[in-house]
């Protein structure tokens, strides 16, 4: 038996942040900004929904009966909820499908609103939603229009594979509005342009479009037949089930992450404990490390990686001897020799634990190779060095040049600068270097030096 482990996208730091922080805000009232953001899109909704239902052509009459069964379906089924990350999908559509065809599609807006809003009861009586939350449901029935407004204006009563390109106008006018909608929810939340996170949005959109042929299926079977929908009951309890299995495994991830983060502390302070100044060195690092990727464009995953790396980049020294390390003269061959060690020492630390810091470790070993080639301990050149590496090995010179060490005094800011101009290409990174001189604009003038010693060591 394998051991099973979340996909890439739920081990990804961007997507556990989200995951972090949306369960939590659920139970916490709405803010000022998205109370506004949320009662107008409620209010739009009504202005569409409800004239949508009144002027609309319906023919025939519908049971009272028929619109409750299919109004307690959609709301159970809606209680099915898939994580991810900023928010979670619902199979609603194996039950939205044949409520179009069924129903008067112009009524299936509002009713949907209505089972969303009944289907959050039991949440908010648990007080796992805030009651003042309920009017997400009825913005959430947005994506509704689109889809009952093509049943509307094409006249489908009834589910006929020659109705196929309605069907896919539908179907798109549904993701369309659906798009639309969350788009106008942040920008009215935030007032600026919305950052919609792709990849959740693809798998949103894409159970919908798998769910839509057993939706139909549901339909063909409810021509004439109506409570065939409730066959859609035991899939949604199958569904069910297997969204329970998905939280618990997310929330295992999580905290898996949140372990790592704890060790990754641990072991920062084990450092500082063995020896003040690497400790107090190290957090310096992460500091300028953090400050610096963003320019360089890393993503949240890289930021993790490059956050963890920073900070532990010098843990394997705790297997150097001090006095080595503390040594206020200049080391012996065999002195550097051992002292170039600690990141293979650090590595081979990190890869006992495993995980997320098994790959900080593989970073921590390139933390000492030079963009030239010339470094330690495997000599990497230029890309085939990690980016987090290489910002670290130039936030890690740094740091050591303008502090005190036991074998030379602290360098002012400026000539610290200049050094990294000099070596630039050749030591570090070019990307790096500007992205660390452009965080000190006010020296940027200050003359340039001629070449100093190789700073691989200083650290």
């Amino acid at each position: 038996m394998r051991t099973a482990r979340p996909p890439a996208l739920e081990r990804s730091a961007g997507f556990q942040r989200l995951l972090a922080q949306f369960r939590p805000r659920l139970r916490e009232p709405l803010g000022r900004d998205e109370l506004r953001a949320e009662g107008i899109l409620a209010f739009a909704f009504l202005l569409t929904a409800v004239p949508l239902a009144v002027l609309a052509p319906h023919h025939g009459h519908t049971s009272l009966l028929l619109v409750v069964l299919f109004v307690v379906v959609y709301s159970v089924t809606s209680k099915v909820e898939f994580d991810l990350g900023s928010g979670y999908c619902v199979p609603t559509q194996v039950v939205l499908v044949p409520m179009l065809f069924v129903l008067p599609a112009a009524w299936v807006p509002l009713l949907v609103a209505v089972a969303s809003v009944a289907g959050g009861l039991t949440s908010f009586l648990r007080r796992q939603r805030h009651p003042a939350r309920a009017i997400a449901g009825v913005v959430d029935a947005w994506y509704v229009i689109g889809p009952a407004a093509a049943f509307a204006f094409a006249g489908l009563t009834g589910p006929n594979w020659s109705d196929w390109p309605w069907l896919l106008a539908a179907l798109a006018a549904q993701i369309a509005c659906d798009f639309s909608v969350n788009a106008a929810r942040e920008w009215l939340r935030a007032r600026e342009v919305p950052r919609l996170p792709a990849r959740l949005l693809v798998q949103v959109y894409f159970v919908d479009i798998c769910l839509s042929p057993i939706g139909l299926a549901i339909a063909f079977a409810s021509k004439g037949h109506p409570a065939a929908v409730l066959m859609t009951l035991p899939l949604t309890a199958l569904l069910m089930y297997f969204a329970r299995e998905r939280q618990a495994r997310m929330q295992s991830a999580l905290e898996l992450s949140q372990a790592f983060r704890g060790t990754a502390l641990l072991l920062g302070d084990v450092v500082e404990a063995d020896d003040s100044y690497t400790g107090v060195h190290s957090r310096d690092v992460v500091e300028l490390c953090l400050a610096v990727g963003p320019g360089l464009g890393l993503d949240e995953d890289q930021m993790r990686r490059l956050e963890f790396t920073a900070l532990l980049h010098d843990v394997g020294k705790i297997a150097i001897p001090k006095e080595i390390i503390n040594k206020p003269g200049k080391l012996t061959d065999e002195e550097r020799a051992i002292i170039e060690t600690h990141t293979v020492e650090g590595e081979s630390m990190l890869l006992r634990v495993g995980g997320l810091l098994g790959e900080v470790g593989r970073l921590v070993r390139s933390c000492h190779e030079r963009y030239d080639g010339l470094g330690y301990p495997d000599g990497l050149l230029g890309e085939a060095i990690p980016i987090e590496a290489r910002i670290v090995c130039c936030c890690d010179a740094f740091n050591a040049m303008t502090t005190d060490r036991p074998y030379r005094s602290a360098l002012s800011l400026g000539e610290a600068l200049n050094e990294l101009r000099v070596h630039r290409g050749t030591q570090f990174d070019p990307g790096v270097v500007d992205c660390l001189l452009a965080l000190h604009p006010q020296e940027e003038t200050a003359p340039q030096p001629e070449p100093a010693a190789d700073l691989v060591g200083a650290a």
